[in-house]
């Protein structure tokens, strides 16, 4: 880290030269370019970004937090369909789609989880017009008709409550107009992309006017599976979305809004890293593996993924200006995730798993009302509150194939089966097609925050604001899984004793030959929860908290320093490998006499019962930042010096066998951000934005890996670099030609924790050319990763192949063209 030392005090240096930086020249009207990305070609002539990250209208330089806003002309010029792809626009922002389309894990400023379990929620909050949307499966749908994308930074726990300790993304869409319009599109892409999107807007009545959207996504996998003869990764989902707008009259509207979007899609592909020594039991039993060619996009499975996702639900907001000076807001919503999944999780064609099938089912009710102030005098506020009702059902089937009996046994020289005899058992008890782990979870969530902020106007120019945040979070949860794996649930300490071993002797490897085939038990009998022992519950309160000074210098000169908290409620491990906390239970088998603990002295201890952790214990986020914005005639900037920290930072760390929940008692970033656009003439501009990031597990003890104290969390490049040009070429007669590229560079880094070998550094380049004609059609070609670069999403042990790994692989070059008319 020793090369980062100079950003560490840039974090710092940056903020408190701002404050004595010189006023620029009063040459720029109030409405020169302010963006965080240089892309509004097509769209806001006015060159004004509005925003509401502060829950009230304001424009960007206006907003003292660090933000960067996307409008939708951006994204649809980018060929952005999702919230995967707008990570190349906002440095700071990281996505990763996992093993399935409903696993996408969001990581602002290095900070974020959430995925791979239901019962984990994420450190980053996704907000679709003001409502919630708690799970990775809610989010990741093609993006609806926008105007906007809102990528707040660092702890904002104040206003949007427990789930952003680390940011938030809030996605804004287009409202009924009372003004016919709307656009078809078509796109045709290369995999077979076959892209249809529409939308119409127009009045009803005088007073009520209506929307609706509607798109198509499919395309070919980008991956082949020669032995099923199959395309993997590939993309099939749709979407619907209506909205009415009631202006019931000049102080009072209602906006509601429903939406259906559907996944059914066969994803996603881990390809072989490390071929390790059970690739050879592997091919032994018939299997096979691309070996160590992970972007070959060859995979072999012995059946197709399913991923089959449902996501609805319902929204009225309603909006109150009870005088001028007072506007009540209330968003109601309620949502419904479905998710069917099952996967071949060995990623071999041998019937290692036979299934791993998960189901969820996840309804979500929320309530947000808030009144807001707009005085003329020195004081304004804003108070609401915020309720919270999820229940989710889950449940997860892993099976055996039909090749992990001889598997095993190769993989232990025959010591699996000779076993079955040696105990008087019937040969085919160990191991056999159809033995698994049936698992059945169910979770109960109620939270209430209570909010506000108050801003002093010291005087017309100067601000000073104080906010707070009272969460009490309250989760219940039931657990109902039996194992039919009959070796897991082997004792191989007491069968040791009856074979000869002496007790005292009993649990040493070096004495116990059986002891070698502990590897091999993977799905040992499970204690449910509650029980006499473990509540199964969980009540997390705080009060989080923002103070800060705003200073406007001049029109064109924005400053501010901000000390704030943030807050995320403890997370249950809804998984095979929830286990005891240490304080419940000590391990070992009843003949080596264990001492007394909680769950033995109550008779609740089952066989080869381990420790482990029911739920992760709340996130605690802090951050100090400064930051400056600059608006002068041809070029904008925003600049964020800060340093922020997380005490409990939740970590799902996937082993090989299982996930292993737990808290990192400090993580901190000092970093530096730096959203900026130059603007030379009005047709031409260059999106300059820059992270620099200098992460540290300051105190990180348990982790699955040991101490990892004083260590570089993986997965988060010191620098991220992303050039936005953009060219609007007038043609005459009202045409006019539109260029435009992003490119984004992060640097090396460290895939995951744990595993020093794998590394990343990411390039990519994306680019658009757009021929707008004056009768609303519009012709596109684009391209996105056009060099190919190549570069691992994640990695990870491979499953049940001790010393193989595994790993998601980018997507590959993609391009295509667009038509679209807008009237």
């Amino acid at each position: 880290m020793s090369n980062f030392v100079a950003a560490k005090k840039a974090a710092l240096l940056l903020g408190l030269s701002a404050f004595a930086a010189p006023a620029f020249a009063q040459t720029a009207s109030a409405n020169a370019p302010v963006a965080a990305t240089a892309d509004d070609e097509m769209a806001q002539e006015d060159d004004v970004i509005i925003v509401t990250a502060s829950k009230r209208t304001a424009t960007l330089q206006d907003t003292p937090i660090s933000v960067a806003v996307t409008t939708g002309a951006a994204l649809q010029q980018a060929q952005v369909r999702d919230l995967i792809d707008i990570q190349t626009l906002v440095p700071s922002l990281r996505v990763t789609q996992l093993q399935s389309s409903a696993n996408t894990n969001f990581i602002i400023r290095g900070f974020g989880n959430g995925a791979n379990n239901p019962g984990i929620e994420p450190s980053v909050g996704v907000f679709i017009d003001g409502v919630y949307r708690s799970r990775s499966a809610a989010q990741i749908g093609d993006l609806p008709n926008l105007e906007r994308v809102e990528v707040l930074r660092g702890p904002q726990s104040t206003l949007f409550g427990k789930n952003a300790s680390a940011g938030i993304i809030s996605v804004v869409t287009a409202a009924p107009k009372f003004k016919w319009g709307g656009s078809a599109e078509a796109t045709y892409g290369n995999y077979n992309a076959f892209i249809l999107k529409a939308d119409i807007t127009g009045p009803i009545s005088e007073t009520l006017a209506f929307s609706l959207a509607g798109n198509i996504n499919k395309r070919d996998g980008f991956a082949y599976d020669p032995g099923l003869d199959l395309d993997f990764n590939d993309r099939n989902r749709w979407g619907v979305r209506g909205q009415l707008l009631w202006q019931a009259s000049d102080r009072l509207s209602f906006r509601l809004i429903g939406d259906y979007d559907k996944i059914d899609e066969n994803c996603c592909i881990a390809a072989n890293l490390t071929d390790g020594p059970t690739g050879n039991a592997v091919r032994a039993v018939g299997g096979r593996i691309d070996s160590q060619n992970p972007f070959s996009f060859v995979t072999f499975n012995n059946f197709a993924s399913t991923n089959d996702i449902e996501n609805y639900g319902v929204s009225l907001q309603t909006d109150w200006d009870a005088n001028d000076s007072l506007k009540v807001t209330m968003i109601n919503a309620w949502r419904r995730v479905d998710s069917f999944t099952n996967q071949d999780s060995d990623f071999t064609s041998a019937d290692l798993i036979g299934s791993n099938d998960a189901n969820t089912k996840i309804d979500t009710y929320t309530s947000e009302l808030r009144l807001a102030s707009n005085f003329d005098g020195f004081f304004n506020f804003l108070v609401g509150a915020f309720y919270f009702n999820e229940d989710i059902d889950f449940s997860n089937n892993l099976t055996y194939g039909r090749d992990f009996r001889n598997y095993a046994n190769l993989l232990t020289g025959g010591g699996y089966t000779s076993l079955e005899p040696a105990l008087g058992l019937p040969a085919g008890t160990f191991g056999g097609q159809g033995q698994g782990l049936f698992e059945r979870y169910t979770l109960s969530n109620r939270a209430i925050s209570l909010f506000g902020t108050l801003d002093f106007a010291v005087t017309d120019r100067f601000t000073l604001t104080a906010g707070f945040n009272y969460t009490d979070d309250r989760k219940r949860v039931t657990t109902n899984v039996r194992s039919t794996d009959v070796f897991s649930g082997l004792d191989l300490v007491a069968i040791g004793t009856a074979i000869g071993v002496p007790p005292q002797f009993a649990a040493n490897p070096a004495v116990n030959p059986l002891l070698a085939l502990q590897p091999l038990q993977f799905l040992p009998p499970f204690l449910n929860f509650p029980n006499a022992v473990e509540p199964g519950r969980t009540n997390d309160r705080d009060l989080a908290y923002t103070l800060r000074a705003a200073w406007r210098a001049t029109d064109q000169l924005s400053l501010y320093a901000t000390h704030a908290t943030g807050f995320k409620a403890s997370s249950f491990n809804l998984s095979r490998d929830s286990r005891p906390f240490r304080s419940d239970f000590i391990p070992g088998s009843p003949v080596t006499n264990p001492p007394a603990s909680p769950i033995r002295t109550a008779g609740l201890a089952v066989a080869n019962l381990t420790t482990g952790t029911r739920f992760a214990q709340p996130e605690h986020a802090t951050v100090y930042e400064v930051g400056v914005k600059v608006d002068v005639e041809g070029f904008s900037m925003n600049v964020a010096g800060f340093y922020q920290f997380l005490n409990g930072f939740q970590q799902n760390i996937f082993t090989g066998t299982g996930f292993q929940l737990g808290n990192a008692e400090k993580q901190s970033t000092w970093g530096v951000e730096v959203d900026s656009v130059l603007r030379p003439t009005r047709n031409l501009s260059l999106g300059i934005n820059l992270t620099l990031l200098d992460p540290t597990y300051d105190s990180f003890t348990q982790s699955a890996f040991g101490d990892l104290s004083g260590t570089r969390p993986a997965g988060i490049p010191t620098v991220t670099l992303t050039l936005a040009p953009s060219w609007r070429i007038n043609l005459g007669n009202e045409n006019r030609l539109l260029l435009r590229a992003d490119y984004q560079h992060q640097s090396n880094t460290q895939v995951v924790d744990g595993f020093p070998q794998f590394r990343r550094e990411q390039n990519l380049l994306n680019a658009a050319a757009t021929l707008q004609f004056r009768q609303g059609i519009e012709v596109s070609v684009w391209g996105r990763n056009l060099t190919n670069d190549q570069f691992l999403l994640s990695a990870f042990p491979s499953v049940a192949q001790n010393g193989s790994f595994s790993g998601y692989p980018n997507a590959p070059r993609t391009y295509g063209g667009t038509v679209r008319y807008r009237f």
